[in-house]
């Protein structure tokens, strides 16, 4: 959808959604409802939405939360693959200690300020 409001053609849409799909892992879901879709998987497709319009910086609002630790480690992998070979930024918001260790900068709020770890 971001692609079509901007005009971009159905069949260049579809193509790059459907190469990002394949880049999360879920091109074999192409076809699938997202009720037919785990969270997981659910989570990955917002990735590929997040992605579609190739953007340099990606907020995420905890990525991982609600997923088992399998998924969860998963989704961390991706997203570092996704910084290093394509050079996008994320700005992860998150209370998970594992994620956070992983980031290549972290910072904590504490009383209202940001402080660098």
């Amino acid at each position: 959808m971001p692609l079509l409001l901007r005009n971009e053609s159905i069949d260049s849409a579809v193509a790059a959604a459907t190469a990002l799909l394949d880049r999360v892992g879920l091109k074999a879901r192409l076809e699938h409802k997202p009720s037919e879709l785990s969270g997981g998987e659910r989570q990955r497709v917002a990735m590929a939405r997040a992605l579609v319009t190739k953007p340099s910086v990606v907020l995420a609002d905890e990525p991982t939360g609600n997923l088992d630790h399998e998924t969860s480690s998963s989704i961390q992998s991706l997203l570092r693959e996704l910084n290093a070979d394509l050079g996008i930024s994320f700005v992860t918001v998150t209370h998970d200690i594992t994620l956070a260790s992983r980031a290549q900068r972290i910072l904590k709020m504490e009383s209202g300020k940001l402080a660098e770890l």
